[in-house]
């Protein structure tokens, strides 16, 4: 009995059996009661009982713009640029903000005005760039922030930022987040997809932004790709059939649970629940991705480019198609926005790809009646200097600015038709109502029905949330 592997025998059953009372315990917060018998098809309802909050919104369609859009040639007009083009910023206006590597070893700093005309739209009289025709045309339907403000000055961590709530990656994203805390809508879609718009290049966009962090790994975004298989390793290998599939996860269950009886790891449950969801996806994912009875006037609504696979316009009506199947958080990502030089050339060709269908897309939604419980959001991770990155040319650029930059809402409760926030006469700095990136994810969770403190999940002896420490509702910019 005192041999030493009778010892370890003992010592490891020990450990099993306390190590499987105490992963029971913290099962209670971290699964649905029964979530191991409930049916294959039931719905994730999430592990709020009860939303915190009467919701405005069921789901988020957000439109990332990855690699920094210039506000100051879109949405925040500032003449005075014009007037003293190719003058020094003043230093009581940069105020020692530190400056990127890529500009801060100039010898001159000099202001760049925008050279695409501003015009007033909508009833507010919002003013937009003349390469934003059709967004200008939804004048009356958005909130303009433009008043955004991070912490981050290059694009990883600013993008990571937006996404998770933290500079660092390795923390669920905000997908997962409302995964978690609300569950699914539809059994047979995941409650968190991702588009990434083909082709395109600029700073890379890794999976750990729709990655679900600590969360169980079912929270994860789910990549849809512009193939003929949208979904990597989805459908049956040739010579396997639905029968033969299903009997297989059948029995593959009956093992997880049996392991999960001895070892209640949460991994053990995501796993089961990610094979149910697989085999679903492959009747659900083909019939959401067919457009093909898509109404011709409503195509055209999307511009030219949405016939393409993988384009933005493309994506931008599959997210339509998502949302009313009862998707929970859609993210489409947009590279190439990081016009360090050749801004004039540059902005108005991606502009040209997002403008129409992003337009189309609130409008499409509008028509449906799923605009007003459906958030649409459209912003990158920082903004642009008001100066030149290098010398004044014909081709100039802008570097990186987190100081200040502009994104916009529409739908799902937010105040229609109005601008919020201010930046000062050059641009550079917020003069009224700042908002932080955890005041915009605060008051996009406060939408969705949920208090963004009580949102948690306890892990390494801490509990985490969306906002980390930080976070203020933005009551301004809601209706």
């Amino acid at each position: 009995m005192n041999s030493d592997a009778t010892f370890l025998t003992n010592r490891r059953q020990f450990l099993n059996r306390f190590g499987a009372g105490l992963g029971g315990a913290a099962l209670a917060e971290m699964l649905s009661p029964g979530a191991v018998a409930a049916p294959s098809a039931a719905v994730d309802r999430g592990i709020l009982a009860t939303t915190h909050i009467a919701p405005k919104a069921k789901r988020i369609i957000y439109l990332f713009m990855s690699g920094g859009p210039s506000q100051l040639d879109l949405y925040d007009h500032k003449p005075l640029l014009n007037q003293r083009h190719g003058e020094q910023l003043p230093d009581s206006v940069r105020g020692g903000q530190r400056l990127t590597g890529m500009s801060g070893n100039q010898s001159s700093i000099p202001l760049v005005g925008s050279p695409f005309k501003f015009t007033a739209h909508g009833r507010s009289g919002m003013a937009f760039s003349e390469l934003l025709p059709h967004t200008a045309g939804i004048a009356d339907d958005l909130c303009v922030v433009r008043s955004m403000f991070t912490e981050a000055i290059n694009h990883g961590p600013g993008v990571t930022y937006l996404q998770t709530g933290t500079q660092i990656a390795g923390r669920p994203s905000f997908g997962a987040w409302l995964s978690y805390g609300l569950g699914q809508e539809n059994a047979n879609l995941p409650s968190f997809v991702v588009l990434i718009t083909k082709g395109k290049g600029g700073q890379p966009l890794g999976s750990h932004l729709w990655g679900s962090g600590f969360l169980p790994t079912k929270h994860q975004g789910v990549q849809l790709r512009a193939a003929k298989d949208a979904v990597l390793y989805l459908n049956n290998p040739a010579g396997v059939s639905e029968d033969s599939r299903r009997l297989l996860l059948d029995r593959l269950r009956e093992l997880h649970e049996h392991q999960f009886a001895g070892t209640p790891d949460a991994e053990i449950q995501s796993r089961i629940d990610n094979y149910e969801m697989a085999f679903r996806m492959q009747f659900s994912i083909p019939d959401a991705t067919d457009v093909s009875g898509e109404p011709a006037h409503v195509l055209e609504n999307y511009g030219p480019d949405v016939k393409t696979p993988g384009t933005f316009a493309a994506n931008c009506l599959l997210a339509r198609r998502l949302a009313e199947r009862g998707v929970r958080f859609i993210q489409l990502y947009h590279q190439d926005w990081d016009h360090h030089g050749g801004l004039p050339g540059a902005l108005p060709k991606i502009c040209k790809e997002t403008d129409q269908p992003a337009a189309a897309l609130v409008r499409d939604l509008k028509a449906r009646g799923l605009l007003d419980d459906t958030l649409v959001v459209w912003g990158g991770e920082f903004g642009r200097t008001n100066y030149c990155q290098g010398k004044i040319s014909a081709n100039f650029g802008r570097d990186h600015h987190p100081r200040c930059f502009s994104v916009w809402l529409a739908g799902g409760g937010v105040k229609a038709g109005t601008s919020y926030g201010a930046t000062d006469d050059f641009g550079y700095n917020i003069a009224a109502d700042g908002v932080s990136v955890h005041d915009l994810q605060t008051t996009l969770l406060h939408q969705l029905g949920i208090d963004h403190e009580r949102l948690t999940y306890k892990f390494q002896g801490r509990r985490y949330r969306l906002t980390d420490v930080h976070g203020e509702l933005v009551k301004g910019l809601l209706a």
